[in-house]
């Protein structure tokens, strides 16, 4: 064999031999390496994992408290007794039922949720969905005959519509299975109503004046100078009436179902009455009077609960409190019994107007708003009992009194709801006063 290339062989077998010593040389000690610091990793000494892990858990303990602390101490008011949550986007409009066990709102979601208020310091509250057509958005709601059916005003963009939903009675197939829960249909429906305009209020009441036979009366207020009359239960078009002042803002009806009042572009208010027939139907609408004493548009107005009074807010910075239990079909005209200055003010002291009133069961309390601000006045002194600043984080859209005591923990309590653009509706209690 050639001495060259034996040498040679030998050379490239030593050379491997030297290379193969060497990478496994450090291959074990990378492996080594890596295997003492996975071990490290997942078995630390317990002496410095311990007071690492402690400092972690009782940083993010104590930053949960802190967050909790702050949404304790920007929710809760005196008088902030609970909130309404789940909606999906701003609630426009609210309801109370006549025995104010349930709460009705609308969502802009699409959406009409009906709360069961069996305790208003409950922490959670049941509630039934009731989904509208596609492309409609509910604006406002206003139950009819009973709890079981309610009134909803929808905004398309083919114009307003109004929906009747009520309750079937559970069936059962036979004696021995539970019945089913009843599910809510459209009992009637009217679309386009209000030559597409939109419905800015709609609210109804259970009409009791004269030869009145109960039946529920819903009034529905355009934005423009109209207001259509409807039967709860059957949808009829029971009248409708023009304010004839360019622009409606909104509109009420007393009580006991007597008189029609409107809140408009000018300063003056229209009162209409009911005329009831003696089987109990609706006869005929009729002007009654008008309300003439503020200097600037009326922005809201409520009746009083024995339907002879009516308080009003205008942009003139006042609040009046009108006699309506007039002869005025003897030309005696409606008399402002007080009149008292909005005790709202900005920054720089600037009278601000009440954009919604709402006036408690018991005739005593009127709460107001203007933006996210609440306040609660006395009805007889006109005096602040008390003010929420910043009652919502965003505008609110509705307020409500419910129309007796709510059951709350071991007693009773009148409540005021509220609704919001910021996705809440909020439960009142009634400040002492």
């Amino acid at each position: 064999m050639d001495p060259v290339l034996t040498v040679t062989a030998v050379s490239i077998l030593l050379g491997s031999l030297i290379a193969l010593a060497f990478f496994a040389s450090y291959f074990g000690k990378r492996k080594s390496e890596v295997h003492s610091i996975a071990k490290s990793e997942l078995q630390p000494d317990p002496k410095k994992q311990n007071k690492p892990s402690q400092s972690k858990k009782s940083h993010l303990k104590a930053h949960s408290h802190s967050h909790a602390d702050k949404d304790q101490n920007k929710r809760h008011h005196p008088l902030d007794l609970n909130t309404l949550k789940g909606h999906g986007d701003s609630v426009t409009g609210l309801c109370f039922s006549s025995d104010a066990r349930s709460l009705a709102t609308a969502c802009a979601d699409g959406v009409v949720r009906i709360f069961k208020l069996d305790d208003a310091s409950s922490r959670s509250f049941k509630f039934l969905r009731i989904n509208l057509p596609a492309g409609g958005h509910p604006t406002a709601v206003v139950f009819s005959d009973d709890v079981s059916s309610i009134v909803v005003a929808s905004q398309t963009l083919n114009g307003s519509s109004l929906y009747m939903y009520g309750e079937e009675k559970p069936k059962a197939s036979d004696e021995t299975k539970q019945p089913k829960l009843p599910l809510p249909e459209i009992k009637w429906v009217h679309q386009k109503v209000h030559e597409k305009r939109a419905i800015l209020t709609l609210v109804g009441t259970n009409a009791s004046y004269g030869t009145a036979d109960g039946s529920t009366i819903v009034v529905s207020c355009s934005e423009g100078t109209d207001i259509m009359l409807w039967h709860g239960r059957t949808g009829k078009i029971l009248g409708n009436v023009d304010t004839n002042q360019l622009k409606n803002t909104m509109a009420a009806i007393s009580p006991n179902g007597r008189f029609i009042a409107a809140a408009a572009f000018t300063a003056d208010v229209k009162v209409w009455e009911v005329v009831y027939s003696k089987d109990g139907s609706v006869k005929e609408v009729s002007k009654a009077m008008q309300l003439k004493g503020h200097k600037s548009a009326v922005t809201w107005l409520c009746f009083t609960p024995n339907s002879e009074q009516i308080i009003t807010a205008s942009k003139d910075g006042s609040i009046r409190i009108w006699n309506i239990n007039v002869r005025y079909h003897l030309d005696e005209d409606p008399k402002s019994l007080k009149m008292f200055p909005i005790p709202l003010h900005d920054s720089s002291g600037a009278t601000l107007h009440y954009d919604r009133l709402s006036l408690s069961s018991d005739g005593r309390i009127l709460a107001a708003t203007h933006g996210s601000t609440l306040q609660w006045l006395s009805v007889e002194t006109g005096n602040v009992l008390d003010t929420a600043d910043k009652a919502h984080d965003g505008d609110i859209t509705w307020i409500s009194w419910a129309p007796k005591a709510i059951p709350m923990g071991d007693g009773e309590a009148l409540v005021l709801a509220t609704a919001s653009v910021d996705k809440k509706v909020k439960l009142w209690a009634a400040p002492t006063h």
